[in-house]
C-alpha cells in the first residue's frame, strides 16, 4: 500500500517517532547506561561514580548526571555536611530500565560468540581483492 493510501504521511510518522528517538538517544547513551549500572544498587556518591565508571571525565560525567535527573532518572540529594555530601540514586523508572538493560546484556553475553563469528565470516568474504603491484 501506499502513503497516499493508508493516509500515514511521513510528517505523521516522523512526528511519532521522534519524542521516541530521543528517549532512546538519552537513555542509550554510552554514559547514561554504565551510569545506571554503576547506580544500580542504591544512592552513590559522585567520586564513587567516577571510579566506577572508567574512562569518563569530571565534566561528562556531571553533564550525564544533570541529564538523568532532569529526564527524571536519577535523584540528587544534597546531605548539610562539611564538605557537603551528594549521592545520586535511581529513580523507580531508572530501575525498570536496569532490568531491561540486565536483560540486554545478559542477551550479548549470549551471543557474542555467534557474532563475533559472523562478523569474521563476513569480513572474510568481503574482503577487498589485493591489488597487483
Amino acid at each position: 500500500m501506499s502513503q497516499g493510501n493508508t493516509g500515514v504521511t511521513s510528517q505523521a510518522v516522523l512526528a511519532q517517532a521522534c519524542p521516541v528517538r530521543e528517549v532512546l538517544d538519552r537513555v542509550a547513551g554510552k554514559w547514561s547506561v554504565l551510569i545506571i549500572v554503576a547506580a544500580a544498587h542504591g544512592p552513590i556518591r559522585f567520586t564513587e561514580l567516577e571510579r566506577s565508571v572508567e574512562g569518563i571525565s569530571r565534566r561528562m560525567l556531571t553533564l550525564t548526571l544533570r541529564n538523568l535527573e532532569r529526564d527524571g532518572l536519577v535523584t540528587r540529594t544534597v546531605h548539610p555536611t562539611v564538605p557537603p555530601k551528594v549521592e545520586y540514586e535511581l529513580t523507580p523508572v531508572a530501575r525498570e530500565l536496569h532490568a531491561t538493560l540486565l536483560s540486554l546484556t545478559d542477551w550479548a553475553e549470549r551471543h557474542r560468540v555467534t557474532i563475533a563469528e559472523s562478523r569474521a565470516a563476513y569480513d572474510a568474504e568481503h574482503r577487498p581483492e589485493p591489488v597487483d603491484a
